[in-house]
């Protein structure tokens, strides 16, 4: 199992949408309790969602790639950005 770091920045002025399709998320994040490290939502210096940071723990990066890509957030159109590269923790734990 490799850990994946996914780091999702969300279009501009889209906290609406966000907002609209937060509940479709968690239910799909819930969906991999099994699998998921940490994930919550990165935040504006305002205090604002304005992302998302998700550690996946998985086979292969295709798993990690069907994980973002199936994410109601990344269906609605939300990301501005994704970008998914394998991680190794060295300081800390990650649950």
């Amino acid at each position: 199992m490799t850990l994946y770091a996914l780091i999702c920045n969300d279009k501009p002025g889209s906290l609406d949408l966000r907002m609209s399709t937060r509940e479709a998320h968690l239910a799909y994040a819930r969906g991999f309790a099994d699998k998921m490290r940490l994930g919550g939502p990165m935040l504006t210096e305002a205090g604002e969602m304005a992302g998302s940071l998700i550690f996946l723990e998985v086979d292969t990066l295709a798993e990690a790639k069907a994980f973002s890509d199936n994410d109601p957030y990344a269906i609605a159109g939300l990301f501005e950005s994704v970008q998914i590269t394998p991680f190794r923790a060295t300081i800390g734990k990650l649950g």
